[in-house]
């Protein structure tokens, strides 16, 4: 079924990354990076289904071709920490064909960001049916009218000034709603009554605990048939979800029981409930001594002595379960970033050593680089050489450190180090006490299912006791002695 996604994040020099690269990669394809000279080649990366570049009008033409465009992007900043390329990942509805989806796609970009004067590398990746998502590279500085890259700032008075909205705040909001909208209506003008929403569930209104997202690497395993541990998450957290549902379900049928007109014309007293309970047919009388002693202590602790009473434990009931379920909602997120933060963190630091080694031997290129004569040229050939076999033999160690390293220095900000270790114990700390924190919880929904079970026993007494009168009411009815 369609699902909502759409997440934005920055392609940056300071995180080490290339918008080469990212394009190569998103696109299959090999691309020399004309910045630092390292080639990369992506050929075998399966999975992508279309690729295109759109340009705005103001454009260069030849900014078509996939390599000038982003080398194009990399020689446009000069600094070490630039901002390269926004990147919009969106998943697209399983219900559209694939031709449908690539159409989608181009619309949604060209109205949202190449008339706003964006250039945008869109690929579409689709395995095997079940996951069809794009990739949408976009760049970060204005065209000029004659084809120049235009500033993406300016200083007025000491005040940075934007020259463009692409980085306002309330643009990712807007972009959000446009997908949903862009969605739906594609889902409608072929004929499927499904909408996908971006708004959370808390802004929906919605009782539930919001899975966390599973990620390329989990995602394809999970297909697999391997268990992961996100896959864990999401599947206790559907299950958390159902038991919810149903103790929501039964608490709001009590409600609506125990407000009805026959109960509230003529209630049965407490002493009649029980009383029923110890006489019931079909039970021993040991069974029936043990559930009149239960339903007696539920209703002695609860101090309840009257159907009046009873109506406000099921009310407190019903605020009960909507507490349970919101005080869940930030404990289970808190210990899904935690679990994602010592995730990272555990990257980090057993890629440490071998990203270092890899940064001396880069290193060694660059100062090469900076050499003149011919055997200085031979020398920097052979240090990019060296730096990309050591690359190439270690690229998912890099890539896991890297992608660690840009995880961290977004959560840690300031804060972050590149020679320490991040805080690692505590967070672990602070995991143990949110899985507590989330185990008293389940507690709590325990003890209200209880509950729950011995409101109905006392529901059953009721619609017996009630149900036993209703011949002799019909009798006095026939014979008019009851309006």
């Amino acid at each position: 079924m369609a699902i909502y996604h759409l997440s934005i994040k920055i392609i940056s020099r300071g995180s080490g990354k290339s918008a080469v690269a990212a394009a190569a990669y998103r696109a299959g394809e090999t691309i020399k990076n004309e910045y630092d000279g390292i080639m990369h080649d992506y050929t075998r990366k399966s999975g992508i289904v279309h690729t295109e570049i759109l340009l705005p009008e103001n454009a260069p033409a030849e900014y078509i071709d996939r390599a000038v465009l982003w080398n194009a992007v990399e020689k446009s900043e000069r600094y070490c920490t630039a901002q390269l390329s926004r990147e919009i990942e969106i998943a697209l509805p399983v219900e559209l064909t694939r031709e449908q989806n690539i159409s989608l796609a181009r619309r949604f970009v060209n109205e949202n960001f190449i008339t706003a004067g964006m250039c945008a590398d869109v690929c579409v990746h689709d395995k095997d049916g079940t996951n069809p998502h794009a990739h949408v590279m976009l760049t970060m500085r204005p065209i000029e009218q004659n084809g120049i890259w235009g500033q993406k700032s300016y200083t007025v008075n000491g005040k940075k000034i934007s020259t463009v909205d692409w980085n306002d705040r309330d643009k990712a909001d807007i972009w959000r709603k446009a997908w949903e909208d862009y969605c739906n209506a594609e889902l409608r003008a072929n004929g499927f009554d499904i909408t996908i929403d971006h708004r959370s569930y808390e802004k929906q209104g919605i009782e539930q605990l919001p899975t966390i997202h599973l990620g390329a690497a989990a995602s394809q395993m999970e297909k697999r048939g391997i268990r992961t541990e996100r896959g864990d998450m999401n599947r206790a957290i559907e299950v958390t979800n159902k038991e919810l549902r149903q103790l929501r379900a039964r608490i709001n049928h009590l409600q609506k029981w125990i407000a009805d007109e026959e109960i509230n014309a003529k209630p049965p007293t407490l002493a009649d409930i029980l009383d029923e309970i110890m006489s019931r047919q079909g039970q021993s009388s040991l069974t029936r001594l043990k559930n009149g002693a239960e339903i007696f202590n539920f209703l002695y602790n609860n101090e309840i002595f009257s159907m009046d009473e009873l109506e406000k434990k099921v009310s407190a009931m019903h605020g009960k379960i909507h507490r349970i379920t919101e005080d869940m909602k930030p404990v289970t997120r808190r210990i899904d970033t935690l679990k994602e933060h010592i995730y990272q963190s555990e990257h980090f630091k057993e890629h440490r050593a071998l990203k270092r080694q890899y940064d001396k031997i880069y290193a060694e290129y660059t100062t090469a680089r900076k050499e003149t004569g011919f055997f200085a040229e031979r020398k920097a050939q052979k240090a990019l050489e060296t730096a990309n076999s050591f690359y190439e033999s270690n690229r998912t160690g890099l890539a896991l450190f890297d992608a660690a390293e840009r995880y961290l220095r977004d959560v840690l900000q300031k804060r972050y180090d590149p020679n320490k270790l991040p805080p690692i114990t505590k967070w672990r700390e602070e995991l143990t006490a949110k899985t507590a924190e989330r185990e008293k919880l389940y507690r709590d929904y325990e003890t209200l299912k209880t509950e729950t079970a011995k409101v109905e026993k006392i529901q059953r007494s009721v619609k017996e006791i009630l149900h036993s009168d209703e011949p002799q009411r019909m009798a006095r009815k026939s014979l008019g002695m009851e309006l």
